[in-house]
């Protein structure tokens, strides 16, 4: 039995509330257990010099969490973890836009963990894929774009490891603290992948278990993707005059 009485392949509690900031052109606020992260995206005109003069757009990902997420306080420096997490945020968005589609703008993604208890980059990477289709969306209401052509299929991102010999999906701090082998996946609802992390913390892993958990895996994705999909389905941008802020939407899982 783990400690909060999941099954092994079962994730914990999800509740995504979309449009949470105000301002932002796309955000939502994604509870992932006792894990929660502010996700939001923002539209700017123009793109890296790199980029200039050829037509495509860009994205990049910035990721914090602020000092009292975790136990003790955290300082706000990213440091080398954060600046890695951040690197990893933005490859994997950049898997699910067109940037050829989305003219010379840069979408800037940023990823603020409130509250810290295992699988961080994970829900920001959820989190973030929600926040950057309603700036898609805001984009195309406003005329921007001509259509949702940028946009690709939903991405997510899951933790799976090795617990007292047992592959379990979506740890929190309490089993990742002492997994044998700890894993983030991110990929599609239809099984592909973009990045697999893995790294044995006390000894080694053999190709069962990584098969193993690269199914167990898959299995999180689907319903973490499909979730995405749902809320950005159900709570299409609609440029009103004044509306209210959506309530939050729970995802039973």
């Amino acid at each position: 039995m783990r400690p909060d009485g999941r099954r092994p392949d079962q994730l914990r509690p999800l509740e995504i509330i979309p449009h949470y900031q105000k301002h932002a052109e796309g955000s939502a606020l994604i509870k992932l257990g006792e894990t929660w992260v502010l996700c939001s995206a923002s539209v700017e005109e123009g793109v890296p010099g790199f980029l200039t003069g050829k037509g495509r757009g860009w994205l990049t990902a910035e990721y914090a969490m602020l000092p009292r997420s975790t136990h003790t306080r955290t300082k706000r420096d990213p440091g080398g973890r954060g600046k890695e997490i951040q690197r990893l945020i933005g490859r994997s968005l950049r898997a699910a836009i067109d940037l050829s589609q989305l003219g010379e703008r840069t979408i800037a993604v940023d990823c603020d963990v409130l509250s810290a208890d295992g699988g961080t980059r994970v829900a920001s990477i959820t989190g973030a894929w929600i926040a950057l289709a309603f700036a898609i969306q805001k984009l195309v209401a406003n005329g921007k774009l001509a259509s949702m052509a940028a946009l690709r299929p939903p991405v997510a991102a899951v933790s799976v490891g090795v617990v007292d010999g047992e592959v379990v999906l979506d740890l929190p701090y309490v089993e990742d603290s002492r997994a044998e082998v700890d894993m983030n996946v991110v990929g599609t609802e239809d099984g592909a992948l973009i990045e697999v992390q893995g790294t044995a913390e006390h000894g080694t892993f053999d190709r069962k278990q990584l098969d193993a958990m690269l199914d167990l895996a898959t299995r999180g994705l689907r319903e973490l993707a499909a979730a995405a999909s749902r809320i950005c389905t159900s709570t299409m941008v609609v440029l009103l005059p004044c509306c209210a802020l959506p309530t939050g939407i729970g995802i039973a899982t």
